[in-house]
C-alpha cells in the first residue's frame, strides 16, 4: 500500500499528503506488530512474540508451525495446514492451528529450539515450557486426526458386551484395552499409545463381564481383526507394566496382513511397521500360474511374523515402478528377493524355488548370515573415464576408488533426487577445475543402479573422499556443497581448514535412500 501511494502521490500533485500517509502506514504497521491482537489467514492464527502468550491462554490445544518463507517444504505444507485448520474450526474443535515466521520471530525460534523447517509443536492448556513435538503425517487428514485424538478421549469406553460387539465389528481392525483400573499406570500408558496411533481405532473396557466375555483374567490389550487371526492378545506384564514403545511395535506388526500386497494404499503400512526384513514375491497377476505361487509363499510366512514381512509385488501394477531398484524387468517374474531394511542389502536364491519349505530354508540362511548379498551393477559407459567427472559402477568402483596413487572424491547420487540435481553443475565445475591433476579424480556413481558390499549409502547425495596411499581409507564430506568449499577440502588433503562455527538452520535433510515407495 505504501509503495502504491508513493507512486500515486506525485501524480495527484499532493506530495505533502503522500509523506503523511507513508508515516501513518508505518506507525500502523508498528502498532500491529506490538499489539497482542491475533489475526488469521485461512483460519490459521498468525502468531508473533507479542500475541503468542494470548494465543496460548485462549486455546486449550494449539498446534504451531514454525516456518521460513523461503522453505520449499513449508510452502508445500501450507495448503494442507490451512485445510486442517478449516476442518477443525468447522467442527468446533478446541484444537486450533497457528504459525510463526521463525526467521522474523527469532526470540520465539530460540525459545523453542527451532533448528529446521517446518517444525510443528503442540501447546496444551497454555503450557509454554513443555510443548509436544508433532509426530503425525504432513497432510491435512493426518493433522486433523492427530489433533482430534488429543482434543477428545483417545479411546472409546465400552460399557457392556453389546457396545463392545458393535465396536469390534464396526471396522476391519480395532484395538481394545482391558484394564481392571482405568486410572492405573497401564491404562494411562495405553491411552498414550492410542493418542499417537491415529490410524487405528481404540476402545477401552474395565467391566468384569467384558473380561469374562473375551476370555481374559488380567490386564490385556487385544487386537481384533476381520482377517488372519481374529483376536491377538498382548497381556500386560504385572512386574514391568505396559511398555508404550513395545505395544506400538506389536500393534504395527500384527495389524498387517500375514502377506501384504504392495499397492499405493499399503505402502505406508509396509514401511511404517519397521519390520527388519522384507521377503518379496514378484509375480504377474495376469498369470494364473504365477498367482498360484502365493499359496506356498503364505505357508512360509507364519513362522517369521515380526522378523520378516512377506509382500507380493505385481510387476504389471504398482510394483512396476520399483523394478529398477532391484535391477529387474517384468520378464524376471516370478522371482523372490529378501531385503534387509537397515542397509537395503538384497538377497536372492541361486535358483528360485517357490515351495514353502525352500522359502523358509532360504530366509533362515539369510538371517543366520550364511548367504551373501546380491549386489547390483550397471555396465560402465564406454567413455566413463574420458569426461572430467568419471562415471563409476559397481564393477569398477574398487579399482578406481582404492587406487593408491589417486585421491578420489566420489558423489553417490540418485537420478530423481532434487538435491543431487541442484549440485550437479557445481560437481561438473569442480571436475573441470581439477581435470589436469594426475593425483585427483572427481567421480560419481548412481547408487540406485549400483551397490557396494562394504559401503552403505543412506541418503542422497552422499560424498566420500578416498585418499591416496595404502589402506582402504574413506572420509565422508559433510560441509557446504559448493565449488569453493569442495576445492578447499581437496587442497587441504581431505579436510577443511578450521573455521569459526556457523549456526545454520537447515530446511531439510538429504534425500532418503529410497525413492517414493520402493519395497526395500
Amino acid at each position: 500500500l505504501v509503495l502504491s501511494l508513493a507512486w500515486l502521490g506525485p501524480a495527484l500533485g499532493d506530495e505533502d499528503k503522500e509523506e503523511v500517509v507513508e508515516e501513518e502506514e508505518k506507525e500502523k504497521k508498528e502498532d500491529e506488530v506490538l499489539s497482542d491482537e491475533i489475526k488469521e489467514e485461512d483460519h490459521v492464527l498468525v502468531l508473533h512474540e507479542h500475541n503468542f502468550a494470548r494465543a496460548l491462554s485462549e486455546h486449550q490445544l494449539l498446534l504451531v508451525e514454525f516456518y521460513a518463507p523461503w522453505c520449499g517444504h513449508c510452502q508445500q505444507l501450507a495448503p494442507a495446514f490451512a485445510q486442517a485448520a478449516t476442518e477443525l474450526r468447522n467442527e468446533s474443535s478446541p484444537a486450533r492451528l497457528g504459525k510463526v515466521d521463525a526467521t522474523a520471530q527469532t526470540a520465539l525460534a530460540n525459545e523453542f529450539g527451532i533448528t529446521s523447517y517446518p517444525t510443528l509443536k503442540l501447546f496444551r492448556d497454555g503450557n509454554r515450557t513443555h510443548p509436544l513435538a508433532y509426530t503425525g503425517r504432513m497432510d491435512s487428514q493426518g493433522i486433523v486426526r492427530w489433533m482430534q485424538r488429543r482434543a477428545g478421549p483417545s479411546a472409546t469406553l465400552l460399557q457392556d458386551t453389546d457396545t463392545a460387539t458393535t465396536f469390534i465389528n464396526s471396522q476391519d481392525l480395532v484395538v481394545v484395552g482391558f484394564f481392571k483400573d482405568l486410572r492405573g499406570e497401564a491404562a494411562q500408558a495405553f491411552f498414550e499409545v492410542a493418542a499417537e496411533m491415529v490410524d487405528m481405532t481404540f476402545g477401552v473396557a474395565e467391566a468384569a463381564e467384558l473380561f469374562q466375555a473375551y476370555g481374559l483374567s488380567a490386564d490385556t490389550v487385544c487386537l481384533f481383526k476381520k482377517f488372519d487371526e481374529r483376536q491377538t492378545n498382548f497381556p500386560v506384564d504385572p512386574s514391568r507394566g505396559l511398555d508404550t514403545a513395545e505395544l506400538t511395535r506389536l500393534l504395527r506388526i500384527h495389524s498387517l496382513q500375514l502377506v501384504m500386497e504392495f499397492t499405493n494404499e499399503t505402502s505406508n503400512q509396509i514401511f511404517g511397521a519397521k519390520i527388519p526384513h522384507h521377503m518379496l514375491l514378484f509375480l504377474n497377476k495376469s498369470s494364473s500360474e504365477q498367482l498360484s505361487l502365493r499359496d506356498g509363499f503364505r505357508a512360509a510366512a507364519g513362522g517369521f511374523r515380526g522378523e520378516v514381512l512377506f509382500v507380493v509385488v505385481d510387476v504389471t501394477g504398482h510394483g512396476a515402478d520399483v523394478l529398477p531398484f532391484f535391477g529387474m524387468t517384468p520378464a524376471d517374474a516370478p522371482t523372490l528377493r529378501l531385503v534387509k531394511m537397515e542397509n537395503n542389502r538384497k538377497y536372492q536364491m541361486e535358483q528360485d524355488n517357490f515351495s514353502d519349505s525352500a522359502i523358509r530354508t532360504f530366509i533362515q540362511a539369510v538371517l543366520d548370515g550364511k548367504v551373501k548379498p546380491h549386489l547390483l551393477s550397471a555396465e560402465p559407459p564406454e567413455d566413463w573415464d574420458t569426461r572430467p567427472v568419471k562415471v563409476l559402477v559397481g564393477k569398477t568402483f574398487e579399482q578406481v576408488a582404492f587406487d593408491e596413487t589417486k585421491n578420489v572424491f566420489v558423489k553417490f547420487y540418485a537420478p530423481w533426487c532434487p538435491h543431487c540435481q541442484a549440485m550437479a553443475a557445481a560437481w561438473e565445475e569442480l571436475a573441470e577445475r581439477y581435470k589436469d591433476r594426475e593425483d585427483i579424480v572427481i567421480a560419481e556413481m548412481d547408487s540406485t543402479a549400483n551397490e557396494l558390499e562394504n559401503i552403505t549409502i543412506q541418503g542422497f547425495p552422499t560424498l566420500h573422499y578416498f585418499p591416496a596411499g595404502p589402506g582402504r581409507k574413506m572420509v565422508e564430506y559433510k560441509s557446504t556443497r559448493d565449488v569453493e568449499t569442495f576445492s578447499k577440502f581437496l587442497d587441504n588433503g581431505g579436510t577443511l581448514p578450521v573455521e569459526p562455527p556457523v549456526s545454520e538452520i537447515k530446511e531439510q535433510p538429504p534425500c532418503p535412500r529410497q525413492s517414493p515407495d520402493p519395497p526395500g
